[in-house]
């Protein structure tokens, strides 16, 4: 032991030798993972048994009824306990015994469930996900209490040994999807995943150059039960608040918890005025920009629309900068302390709004327009499809001004096969309009009552189809 954890060396690994009958017995745990009152009272009745008992022909098993903890296993391989060891666990040894005991009494440092900052809603539920693996798994219980729910825990990472838990729920989960995320889970080799969760994303679905999220990322438990519920499979990484649901499709990244804490009426209301967001977040801007160039194009009542007065700068160049410009004010906010986050807006929104236009940087109507598109990007739920519209949208907005309209009808085109021919995990990223299915897509466009919707998502292929009565 302390060849392989340092016992002796690293002040964290904590070492406790008893006498008992004669026989060494030797405790090992880490100071910082384990509930200290625990081993504190393992330690009293194991020293009690020095005066309680005679019988020392059985003084393993004598040790083991009287190590007061609910979770006690044996172990034989050295290696298993320096990985339980490592965990969190306590590793008791006697003297002469060919086992090693395991006690979990683990502890982990952490925050209390809050509710999450990027997923925050006006009435519902304000517990979420914590960086701790097993509070997280006990969230999930809470709102499934079903027999047939699996938690299936792996490790990870050859020096990290990261927990990650894999959970669905067994007779409606497709048995093919588990497979296939288990050995992919299987098959990654790396020394340690400190990222956590985006670390296996990367390994799970291969990525590579597509700007659009292969996974759905989540911080609330009654989304990730929901998700459960039609038959999705959760990823629960150790350290990470996020859980990561397979498969997913574009419209899972534009669904919000808002819509299902209100009427259907309301829901569908909020979620179309969402889907015009995220619309105006990527084709704003170049269809602008065309109207811009080719004011013929206009429908009579319109003309209006384009700057009144030519600036220096051409205006593709301007909606550009304009564009960095928003995005270097996300990433200011972000990195800008609570206490000066409202003087950073302030410098902002003078510097960058109005005296640019004082001086001719911008023209009034790149500002209007290109903010109307940033406000589209932050009412879109998933931060990470934002990002890739993002993306589409400056490409869309340079080909445009390249081309004119015929870039415009190519790059749109473009865009959309792109998402088509894109697939997470052998799912369709844009089901159920590519390929399309009538009522899956009306559970899109408008959100119904829960008793209308008694069918299951076809695209996870689950084992049982009909929601339960």
């Amino acid at each position: 032991m302390k060849k392989r954890v340092g016992v002796g060396t690293s002040f964290d690994v904590g070492f406790r030798e008893i006498t008992i009958f004669k026989k060494k017995v030797h405790l090992y745990y880490l100071t910082g993972l384990c509930d200290t009152s625990v081993i504190v009272q393992i330690i009293k009745k194991l020293v009690s048994i020095n005066d309680q008992e005679r019988n020392t022909s059985k003084l393993p098993e004598v040790i083991e009824n009287r190590l007061v903890h609910q979770q006690v296993d044996k172990v034989k391989n050295m290696d298993e306990v320096v990985d339980q060891l490592l965990s969190g666990l306590i590793v008791v040894f006697i003297d002469g015994d060919s086992e090693a005991y395991i006690i979990d009494v683990r502890k982990y440092p952490g925050r209390a469930p809050e509710e999450p900052d990027t997923e925050k809603v006006v009435r519902g539920s304000r517990d979420g996900f914590t960086e701790n693996i097993i509070e997280n798994t006990a969230l999930t219980r809470r709102r499934i209490r079903d027999e047939r729910l699996r938690n299936e825990i792996l490790k990870v990472g050859e020096r990290s040994k990261t927990d990650i838990c894999i959970s669905y729920i067994q007779d409606i989960a497709d048995d093919g999807l588990i497979k296939v995320i288990k050995k992919e889970l299987e098959n990654i080799e790396i020394d340690g995943i400190a990222m956590a969760d985006k670390t296996v994303e990367e390994f799970l679905v291969k990525q590579r150059f597509n700007p659009f999220p292969m996974v759905r990322y989540t911080e609330r438990p009654d989304i990730a039960a929901t998700h459960l519920f039609e038959g999705h499979v959760l990823i629960m990484v150790d350290t990470s608040p996020s859980m990561i649901i397979t498969p997913t499709t574009y419209f899972h990244h534009v669904q919000h918890a808002q819509e299902y804490r209100q009427s259907p009426m309301i829901g569908s209301f909020v979620r179309w005025i969402r889907f015009i967001g995220i619309l105006a977040s990527v084709f704003l801007l170049p269809m602008w920009l065309l109207f811009v160039m080719e004011p013929t194009l206009l429908p009579s009542g319109l003309e209006f629309i384009g700057p009144n007065e030519q600036g220096n700068i051409p205006i593709f160049v301007q909606i550009l900068l304009a564009d960095i410009g928003v995005e270097f004010l996300r990433m200011a906010a972000i990195h800008t302390p609570t206490a000066l986050s409202t003087a950073m807006g302030l410098i902002a929104a003078v510097l960058i709004g109005q005296i640019a236009i004082d001086v001719g940087l911008f023209s009034p109507e790149v500002i209007l327009y290109v903010s109307i598109s940033a406000i589209g990007s932050f009412a879109t739920p998933s931060y990470e499809l934002s990002m890739a519209n993002k993306i589409s949208r400056m490409l869309l907005v340079l080909i445009t001004a390249m081309f004119g309209v015929e870039g415009l009808t190519v790059g749109f085109t473009l865009y959309i096969l792109g998402l088509s021919h894109t697939k997470s995990l052998n799912t369709p990223f844009l089901w159920p309009f590519i390929p399309f299915n009538l009522n899956a897509l009306v559970q899109i466009l408008f959100r119904l009552s829960v008793p209308a919707m008694k069918d299951r998502p076809s695209i996870v292929h689950p084992r049982n189809n009909y929601r339960q009565p």
